[in-house]
């Protein structure tokens, strides 16, 4: 029998080389070069500043096909490939003629395929250049690309094209989107077992892919454990160690941060295949984390957005868009850094500095802080209350409105909307009016990235230099100053000694919050010596959200981000012209705002009882519908406390000096809200709460 086997072997293997030189002929006639460029057309992908990866973008096949080389596996991965799939790789020039006929012969002597005879540049060229037919002239079509890849390709180049081209089921081509897939790390970090089953999935990848059947996979890569011991790649220990590693069964999702600074990355430049953006990937992670875990406890569909930059060279290093980038209820897919919003108190810090730079006031200039009149316009305290005389300093601190808008009125609003948009700062007005002292208080539209320039520029001594969060990617606008580095010492020094949120340690950083009207937008940006940070938190959609305010919910998210990244508390030295002293002491001129300030005190002392929150017909959100529900936070402004507060014919207790109370409502509809001072002045509003 062993004869008739191996004279009918050498039969085939005659009829063969009579046959070749026809075959190839056929097959190798007029044949084009080659296109290697497919490996070059995959999926792009955004990295942070170090390489990590952020996030990978599907082809325009729905493909994951991931940039990848020699240099970014594992060598093991090498030694078991070569072992199973091609022991004469190193030797050979595209095709092993040795191994064809050893093929030949077994497959004659057994009549099924023994060995394969295919080299891994035969399969990087059939991959290159796929054909379904499975015919002599095929395979010598594909030899003769081989031989081809060989005398264009250094071997490096030729096992690139295998990493970046080898299918790995389903969608996945290429060991580094199977390595994220099946493992959820990058090639270079794989174990022994795990750079096996890669080795054995290319043959069948849709057959072995774990996924769908473990045990074929694990079948598979068993066997090329097996070869690898048998050719003295492994020792038999190594190879049994291997095998007890578990094989995945599911396909892991890829890595998703930074969504909405990778997503711009790729609009900006389509065409380019691997962007690396400024952030830091576990900065990133973890600040996402925040945001994540923050708003839920603020409300339904409430969103946040929080921005790092380093200040000295102005780069982005963390960029959260929305605290959750899958929630369609949070309005995940908008990136709310980039959308316009009311900065509520935020911009006061400027007017002071401007104030400051202009000699209209000093950080110990006592200003007025009283009800005051404007035109028809009366600006009053978030807290509805009065300080009286107070410092430029303390007036700051306390994000006292009427002292703000007493320096933005002698300031002017064209010129300090100017300075802001000089700076760099795209901002918006409500309408085509000339702006009027309404922007103090945040009646404008701002980003929180423009809004972040801002801070970074008081930071770095007035100086704002533009956002970078593209390493190669050179700013379109050059620094512009914001103040002059003396004002912005000041700013810098009194916010430093702004009162933290609870239980946050004070003087460790300057910062400041903001509160838009209405409670749709909540803001706290500080800095240290190294770092800016700003925080955004609302509802995407702009609804109010009870109890939305800067220092209560973005502060303490301001806070934990700084302890998340690290606090640099020192923030710059002393410049030798500050002048540091009382009020008292300071040159007459500056002891006090300039008295022929072109406003008008208010003749009444007690203005008219009305309710400030809610508005009249408002519908607000208290997500009823949870165990957790909001309670209605009611405002008054006015009238002669103590204050009464009913609601639908039921007073909420005993008369109060405060201005404010809430209202846990026991079910959704409409609520009649009603307030009474202590003369008997009432206003009420109708309100819908769902």
């Amino acid at each position: 029998m062993k004869t008739r086997a191996a004279i009918a072997g050498a039969v085939l293997v005659a009829v063969a080389a009579a046959g070749i030189p026809v075959a190839w002929t056929s097959a190798t006639r007029a044949l084009a070069p080659l296109d290697v460029s497919q490996a070059a057309r995959g999926s792009a992908v955004v990295t942070d500043r170090n390489g990590v990866l952020l996030r990978p973008f599907t082809t325009l096949d729905g493909r994951w096909r991931l940039p990848v080389t020699a240099i970014d596996v594992d060598a093991r991965f090498f030694a078991l490939l070569k072992s199973y799939e091609d022991r004469r790789f190193e030797q050979h020039h595209g095709v092993d003629w040795r191994a064809l006929v050893r093929a030949a012969l077994q497959f004659a002597a057994s009549g099924h395929i023994v060995s394969g005879g295919s080299t891994l540049t035969m399969q990087v060229a059939r991959l290159l250049e796929p054909r379904e037919e499975r015919s002599l002239g095929a395979k010598l079509r594909q030899m003769a690309r081989a031989l081809e890849l060989e005398n264009r390709l250094s071997k490096r180049e030729i096992l690139d094209l295998y990493l970046a081209l080898a299918p790995y089921g389903g969608n996945l081509e290429g060991v580094r989107a199977a390595s994220l897939a099946y493992f959820g790390k990058e090639p270079r970090r794989l174990s022994l077992g795990e750079a096996a089953l890669l080795v054995a999935l290319p043959q069948s990848p849709e057959v072995r892919r774990p996924d769908r059947g473990a045990g074929a996979a694990r079948a598979a890569r068993d066997r090329v454990l097996d070869r690898a011991v048998a050719t003295n790649v492994l020792a038999p220990a190594e190879a049994a160690l291997a095998k007890g590693e578990p094989v995945p069964q599911a396909r892991l999702a890829f890595p998703t941060l930074a969504p909405h600074a990778a997503e711009a990355a790729l609009r900006l430049a389509p065409e380019e295949r691997v962007h690396k953006l400024t952030v830091d990937a576990k900065w990133q992670q973890t600040l996402e984390a925040l945001a994540r875990d923050s708003v839920p406890r603020v409300g339904a569909k409430v969103s946040a957005a929080i921005l790092v930059v380093d200040n000295a060279t102005g780069e982005v290093r963390a960029h959260v868009g929305a605290a959750d980038y899958f929630s369609v209820e949070r309005g995940g897919g908008i990136d709310m850094a980039e959308a316009l919003r009311s900065p509520g108190s935020a911009l006061k810090p400027f007017i002071y500095a401007l104030a400051f730079e202009s000699g209209i006031a000093h950080p110990e200039t006592m200003l007025d802080d009283r009800p005051s009149r404007w035109g028809v316009w009366q600006p009053e305290n978030f807290d509805f209350a009065y300080q009286g005389a107070v410092s430029a300093r303390r007036a700051l601190q306390m994000s006292l409105n009427v002292p703000a808008i007493e320096l933005l009125d002698q300031i002017g609003p064209a010129r300090f909307l100017a300075r802001l948009r000089n700076a760099g700062a795209e901002i918006a007005l409500s309408d085509d009016s000339a702006p009027g002292l309404a922007v103090g208080l945040g009646g404008l539209g701002i980003k929180l990235h423009d809004l972040a320039r801002l801070y970074v520029g008081l930071a770095r001594g007035g100086d704002a230099p533009p956002l970078i969060e593209e390493i190669g990617v050179a700013p379109k606008r050059a620094n512009r100053p914001i103040a002059e580095p003396l004002a912005a010492w000041y700013v810098g020094d009194i916010l430093r000694g702004a009162p933290p949120p609870l239980n946050a340690p004070a003087g460790r950083i300057a910062y400041k919050t903001g509160t838009s009207y209405g409670y749709r937008d909540a803001i706290a940006v500080g800095y240290d010596r190294r770092h800016t940070i700003a925080v955004w938190v609302g509802r995407p959609d702009n609804a109010s959200v009870p109890g939305l305010v800067g220092r209560l919910v973005a502060a303490p998210i301001l806070f934990d981000a700084f302890a998340r990244i690290g606090i640099d508390s020192e923030l710059p030295p002393k410049p030798r012209d500050a002048l540091v002293a009382r009020s008292s002491t300071l040159p007459p001129p500056l002891r006090h705002l300039r008295p022929d300030a072109p406003k008008v005190v208010s003749a009444a002392s007690n203005p008219p009882l009305r309710i400030a929150f809610p508005p009249n017909g408002a519908r607000v959100e208290l997500g009823l519908s949870r165990p957790d529900a909001s309670t209605l936070a009611l405002k008054a402004q006015g009238g002669v406390p103590p204050l009464t507060w009913i609601v639908n014919g039921a007073p909420l207790g005993a008369p109060d000096l405060r201005r404010q109370a809430n209202w846990a409502a026991d079910g959704a509809g409409f609520a009649r809200v009603s307030v009474i001072d202590a003369k008997g002045a009432t206003d009420s509003v109708t309100v819908r709460v769902e």
